[in-house]
């Protein structure tokens, strides 16, 4: 049985398809569309099915779309729309939103053309592709059998708990916001998640984040995690200011009151201007304070479930400073963490309880041990498109052995090998790599992406000398925890030790990513030290790459040293 999982409503549209429980391919649109996020500037195409991604994933399963037995759609438009009608299935559109003549129902006046989009998704699959996709779309139906609209919370923990290691587990979930709930408690055995509790809209802690994202003159719904960076450099001013806009009850539930924000904590940064220990404060006081309140949700749920297990999803558990602190709090034995945790997962979760529904699957079926479930790219047709380029370039005979020389050489090289990564980290199959040996690498490499100064760079480590770098690291293959350097390694590795003295890791095996691994034993091998820097391999406000010519267009365009695709290097002249 074939199912296909698709995210489309919000932002960072996504991808999947399934067999029979297994996972066969994943992606985000934005790596072939090239638009971040999937965001474009016009609304009704932030809407916009993920058809290159879903082609994808046709192609990789050798299938059609007239094959693929269920789709799952991580939104259910009709949990927002009155029961009258759900059952005449009607939305009733504003005939002038300048002037707001609409159904006093609905918040704005893109709430209905939303909602009217999302309903009508099953048709625009079948008809409204891309005339170069056509290929894998033509002659399919579409029927109420083989469609199916999930919760988007219900997805979220899908994807948390579902691909977990775990067969019991509590399930907790914090985003900005699905159709009605914005966190979510539940219990997960075998297949299935029992709901506990929810919190529901407008109280948000997820956007509250946002808010204070945009606040200090970054992008909701895509910087959040600059202010996490940007919150090492501060002091607590304002943990009481945010502590006075969350009301935490006892039982899981809360409420937000963020209408005196700006006179609690002035007036707002405008993109551009200087950064000021004013914003620096702001930033630490709210991951302060996020980090209290999740806390003791995660502790109610704990009290609730008894779990020795802890599953987490929902954009909010991107924040890896937040699950250090859920980890190190002792609550729960064991914590997983989807690693695409953001609304990119929830493609994932649809289709994973979908999958499960229809198979009537009592056990889990698949685990989520690693991330490259995106397209590659061999040998002969990389060659083949550095020939039609006239890209100078030449064949490795030791791929990690010259890779390694050319690091400790200090130069800064874009990495491209394997399937691409499902999820927003570079997990060194997009990747740019560099030496962390020297301090000053952080700097060039935020200089070669453009990147603010304050910006950390991240540390990946063979999983099995990671305990003797990294205070308690053993198994983190996702980059989503963050790790005390240990004291005596923080001058053997300063480009990548935070203000803070901590990293966020990345451990790797050779069974997960062997041409990675391979790189780092050499280059341990040559210098004592089994670190390398890892960082995605694009630049300022594009995407990740994912093909060889968005690999050699973006290193052409910046000021890296080497490329290091397949088995060719290609270098600039000095």
């Amino acid at each position: 049985m074939y199912t296909l999982g698709i995210n489309a409503a919000f932002h960072d549209s996504a991808a999947c398809i399934l067999k029979d429980g297994q996972l066969l391919a994943a992606a985000e649109d934005e790596r072939f569309t090239h638009v971040k996020h999937g965001k474009r500037p016009i609304p009704f195409s932030a809407y916009e099915l993920p058809f290159h991604a879903i082609d994808y994933c046709l192609k990789t399963a050798n299938i059609h779309l007239r094959d693929v037995d269920h789709i799952a759609y991580s939104f259910d438009p009709y949990l927002l729309m009155d029961p009258n009608d759900v059952i005449q299935q009607k939305v009733e559109l504003p005939l002038d939103p300048t002037k707001r003549l609409m159904p006093e129902k609905w918040l704005s006046p893109w709430d209905p053309l939303f909602l009217s989009s999302i309903i009508n998704a099953p048709g625009q699959l079948i008809d409204g592709y891309p005339h170069h996709l056509q290929e894998r779309f033509r002659e399919a139906e579409m029927t109420k059998e083989r469609w199916h609209f999930i919760e988007h919370h219900l997805s979220h923990a899908s994807s948390a708990f579902l691909p977990s290691p775990y067969m019991e587990a509590a399930v907790l979930t914090v985003d900005g916001r699905g159709e009605k709930a914005t966190t979510t408690f539940s219990m997960g055995s075998g297949n299935d998640l029992r709901r506990i509790s929810q919190v529901d809209m407008p109280h948000s802690l997820g956007l509250l984040y946002e808010k204070v994202t945009s606040h200090l003159g970054f992008l909701h719904s895509s910087d959040e995690y600059k202010v996490m960076a940007l919150a090492s450099y501060g002091k607590p001013v304002f943990t009481n200011a945010f502590r006075s806009m969350i009301n935490m009850s006892d039982n899981g539930i809360y409420t937000i009151n963020d209408d005196y924000m700006v006179e609690l904590l002035g007036p707002a940064r405008k993109k551009g201007d200087p950064f000021t220990d004013h914003h620096f404060n702001i930033a630490y006081s709210l991951q302060q304070v996020l980090q209290e309140s999740v806390l003791e949700l995660a502790s109610w749920l704990k009290s609730e479930t008894g779990a020795e297990n802890l599953c987490f999803a929902g954009g909010v558990a991107l924040n890896c400073v937040l699950n250090a602190k859920l980890r190190d709090a002792g609550l729960f034995k064991n914590i997983w963490v989807q690693p695409a945790a953001g609304d990119a997962g929830t493609a994932l979760g649809a289709a994973m309880w979908v999958d499960a529904t229809e198979r009537k699957s009592t056990r889990k079926d698949f685990t989520m041990d690693h991330a490259y479930w995106g397209p590659e790219y061999g040998d002969d047709e990389i060659e083949s498109f550095l020939k039609w380029t006239k890209t100078p370039y030449r064949k490795m005979t030791n791929i990690a052995e010259e890779t390694a020389d050319l690091l400790i050489e200090d130069k800064i090289i874009g990495w491209f090998q394997g399937r691409m990564e499902f999820g927003p980290r570079a997990l060194g199959s997009r990747s740019i790599l560099a030496s962390p040996l020297h301090a000053d690498m952080q700097a060039r490499l935020n200089e070669v992406k453009d990147r603010e100064d304050f910006r950390p760079v991240a540390p990946v480590v063979m999983e099995d000398k990671a305990a003797e770098w990294f205070e308690g690291a053993s198994y983190s293959p996702f980059m989503l925890f963050v790790y005390e350097v240990k004291e005596e390694k923080r001058g053997m590795i300063p480009a990548v030790t935070h203000v803070d003295g901590t990293a966020r890791i990345q451990t790797v095996n050779r069974e997960q990513h062997e041409k990675y691994y391979n790189l780092l034993e050499a280059f341990y091998k040559k210098t004592g030290v089994p670190v390398l820097i890892n960082t995605s391999f694009n630049t300022l406000g594009k995407p990740i790459v994912c093909t060889p010519r968005d690999a050699i267009e973006c290193f052409w365009s910046s000021p890296f040293d080497a490329l290091v695709i397949g088995s060719f290097l290609v270098e600039k002249q000095k």
